[in-house]
């Protein structure tokens, strides 16, 4: 299959949706970026990639932060976890307090806002201090991308301390119910230091092979977690890696897939490849517009869904 002339088809064909809908200018240090951008990148198992657009532009991982955190505490706690995080759909935004107050402090799932900070209290916990556990984040995304230049973005780590009140309300909400263990302080920190991570496309679509194979990455053949967890980590993928549109996806594109507010969306073909798309004009959901519509056309266009 000619990878290449696929995605140039689709970076043709998705000109009129990119810039619609509007960048998650709620995060001031991402409001100032630029919504005309598009870049798609597909890592093969080989690790032959194919590319179009801006995919060696960086851009703030945000929430795709959070399937690199549930990977690493399901392998430090196993189905332990599932005490303190849920693995079903939300339904609901993925900011919501009313759901996390009606349920009793236990978030519906890893990928959501609450869930994701309840993850992260549990790597702190398990890691022994904040700074270690953003070191170890930080590394298992290295090691997995193979990119060892990686860093996080401590302006807009700042920026989303200085404005993240919601999610500073959703740490205390679970720590009222017992459903936090570490201050709440340096848990968001921690938690804002992941999801201010900076990758671009191509790295990214690298860092999917893992869960493309059943855990183990396919070029360096080193085992990270255990197909089960693989399978577990891309149903929830599937069911919850776009918030409250996450049924539309996996109507629409059929592949376990996660998105952040920065603009990226992350996707896994089973044992084929890696996908990233990035376009940072999101619609109402919080999902690129643009990147929900590009792996669309490339499930059409290529026939590979898991469906």
């Amino acid at each position: 299959m000619d990878y290449q002339a696929i995605l140039e088809e689709i970076a043709t064909e998705i000109k009129p949706y990119i810039g619609q809908g509007k960048v998650a200018d709620y995060i001031p240090a991402l409001a100032e970026v630029d919504a005309q951008q598009f870049g798609m990148a597909l890592t093969l198992f080989d690790g032959t990639q194919y590319s179009v657009g801006v995919a060696d532009t960086p851009f703030s991982i945000q929430s795709i932060s959070k399937v690199f955190t549930f990977t690493l505490a399901l392998d430090a706690y196993g189905f332990e976890l599932y005490k303190r995080v849920g693995r079903e759909p939300s339904g609901n935004p993925f900011n919501s307090l009313v759901q996390l107050e009606y349920e009793q402090g236990v978030p519906r799932n890893p990928f959501i806002n609450a869930g994701a900070i309840n993850v992260t209290d549990a790597l702190i916990s398990h890691f022994g201090s904040p700074a270690k556990a953003s070191k170890e984040i930080l590394a298992f995304i290295r090691m997995i991308a193979d990119n060892g230049t990686i860093e996080s973005d401590k302006e807009v780590t700042e920026s989303e301390m200085l404005h993240g009140y919601r999610n500073r309300a959703l740490a205390n909400l679970m720590k009222s119910f017992g459903n936090l263990d570490n201050d709440i302080l340096d848990v968001v920190q921690t938690y804002f230091e992941h999801c201010a991570i900076v990758m671009n496309a191509q790295s990214l679509s690298r860092a999917m092979l893992y869960l493309a194979n059943h855990g183990t990455d396919p070029i360096s053949q080193q085992q990270f977690i255990t197909p089960q967890q693989a399978k577990r980590i891309n149903a929830v993928m599937l069911t919850c890696g776009h918030y409250d549109a996450s049924g539309d996806f996996a109507f629409h594109v059929g592949l376990p897939g996660k998105s952040g507010v920065g603009g990226g969306i992350v996707a896994v073909i089973p044992k084929t490849m890696g996908v990233c798309v990035w376009s940072p004009a999101l619609n109402a959901q919080g999902n690129s517009l643009a990147g929900t519509k590009a792996l669309e056309l490339f499930t059409n266009k290529t026939g590979i869904s898991i469906f």
